[in-house]
């Protein structure tokens, strides 16, 4: 009965607005260059598919149909196993595949112009049409000549399929047409390059912000505790050699009160420094957390404010929110996150979660601290959506 009371107090906790997530898991732990990419692998795809099926239906012959569409299949398939549109180094036969796509493309083209020399099929022109845009749009860009291999293929579909009108204004036509199929992939290829660029600039920051804190506080670390320990070092010696003198064991004595001070001291200090490099507040926990997620490409929406957490609770709520965010950089691959803030607790969620929590002695230690000073922790996760719910057990 207690522990359904609990769950009935934890629902009605104001810590903001509840959310339904209904896009797909593998979708959401995608990172956001890997999004881009399959995007735009699916939208030349799409395309490249939209305009076959234009074509064959205005043709209206059968055999134009069947071999236009080996050719569209070809180029799908070729752009699916392309290094820079599929994020992977090299599809394990991937060579053998794109030769086999290439060779479909061709036989659809060869065959296209047999019937049509035939005579037998008026309107399988449209076979060279289609082949020819599906060879620029999915092929040719990735040649390093593919300006001269557009002309070539443009230039041999038009004398091979024969054009009503003048050759080379068909040739102008059919090229411009290819060109401008090349522009479009090459621009999409052009712009997934800047967006890696840009994530890998993001994680850069991300990894800098990391080192410039571990300098910050092996910086502290010499400043406070260096002064004394030197301080002991020297006073210890002194206390040594005055105990060897005679008449002196009243110095030595002082000397040595002074080193034990200075050792408390010291003690207190390492404490302070350990525990929230020289002091944690809540309010600044919830600024850094911002500034570090946005540095790893993570958008963070904080709900409530830092002042609705009751005072003695604000060093706990701040270590949470430390350990939180330090979590979803280096245990996720999130683009956004939402931290709550309430009177009677706070929860911190982020997609784009493993499906193991992994190691877990962070959050243990979150636990430990909060039971002291009269808080529980649960986490866990669910769909791709890790979520950290804190409360305040005597708000």
């Amino acid at each position: 009965m207690d522990r359904q009371r609990d769950r009935t107090r934890l629902q009605v906790l104001p810590l903001g607005r509840s959310r339904v997530n209904l896009t797909p898991g593998p979708w959401r732990r995608l990172s956001d260059p890997a999004k881009y990419r399959l995007y735009t692998r699916v939208t030349l795809q799409v395309v490249l598919l939209a305009l076959g099926v234009v074509g064959v239906v205005q043709s209206g012959d059968v055999a134009a149909g069947v071999f236009s569409f080996l050719a569209l299949i070809a180029g799908v398939v070729f752009l699916q196993v392309r290094p820079e549109l599929t994020g992977v180094e090299q599809h394990p036969n991937g060579r053998r595949i794109e030769f086999a796509c290439v060779a479909a493309v061709v036989v659809a083209w060869v065959v296209g112009l047999i019937l049509i020399r035939a005579g037998d099929h008026r309107m399988v022109g449209a076979v060279g049409t289609i082949t020819v845009v599906t060879a620029a749009l999915a092929m040719l860009p990735f040649l390093r000549y593919h300006w001269i291999a557009l002309v070539a293929v443009s230039t041999a579909t038009i004398f091979g399929y024969g054009y009503e009108r003048d050759p080379l204004l068909g040739i102008a036509i059919l090229t411009a047409i290819g060109a401008f199929m090349i522009v479009t992939t090459r621009a999409s290829l052009w712009t997934l390059r800047i967006v890696d660029d840009l994530d890998t600039a993001r994680r850069a920051e991300a990894q800098l912000r990391v080192a410039e804190e571990r300098l910050r506080f092996s910086r502290d670390l010499h400043d406070v505790v260096g002064r004394s320990f030197s301080a002991i070092a020297v006073k210890s010696e002194l206390a040594s050699r005055l105990a060897r003198t005679p008449g002196n064991g009243d110095r030595a004595a002082a000397e040595m009160d002074e080193v034990k001070s200075l050792a408390v001291e010291s003690m207190e200090e390492m404490r302070t420094l350990v525990r929230g490099y020289r002091g944690i507040d809540l309010p600044g926990e919830v600024a850094g957390a911002r500034s570090l997620l946005e540095a790893a490409g993570c958008r963070l929406t904080v709900e409530g404010s830092p002042d609705s957490v009751p005072a003695h609770f604000h060093e706990a709520a701040a270590w949470v929110v430390r350990e939180g965010t330090t979590n979803i950089v280096r245990h996720s691959s999130a683009t956004a996150a939402t931290l709550a803030l309430g009177s009677s607790g706070l929860t911190l969620s982020n997609n784009g979660a493993p499906d193991s929590t992994g190691d877990r002695s962070g959050l243990d230690g979150l636990a430990e601290r909060l039971r002291a000073v009269g808080g529980s922790l649960d986490a866990g996760s669910d769909s791709g959506v890790f979520t950290l719910r804190v409360r305040w057990e005597n708000a």
